[in-house]
């Protein structure tokens, strides 16, 4: 789990202002006003305008949304409308807490 004062800078890519791109944005502000009031920059690239940028980060689908920092970096895929799913792939749950979110094997 992070330290309660970690800045994160959260990059969302995504490919051009589709309903899903719009709609992961907008998940993606509430989720960080709820959760890091004051602690978050999001950046959204639009692969559209620079493919190349997905090279970079590995995005094969999209909209995915990478935690830049605080390290180590992390991935979600997806319009983001599960919270629960955003904030342990953000690991902004205690342990315990996303281990009851996760899908037995």
């Amino acid at each position: 789990m992070c330290d309660p004062d970690d800045y994160f800078i959260l990059r969302l890519y995504v490919a051009g202002q589709t309903a899903k791109a719009i709609a992961a944005f907008d998940n993606l502000k509430t989720i960080c006003e709820a959760e890091l009031k004051g602690r978050y920059e999001i950046e959204v690239i639009d692969l559209l305008e620079n493919p190349k940028l997905a090279r970079e980060d590995q995005i094969v689908a999209l909209p995915t949304l990478v935690r830049k920092l605080p390290a180590p970096l992390r991935k979600v895929i997806g319009d983001l409308s599960d919270v629960e799913r955003v904030l342990i792939g953000l690991q902004l749950l205690p342990r315990s807490k996303a281990e009851t979110f996760r899908s037995p094997i």
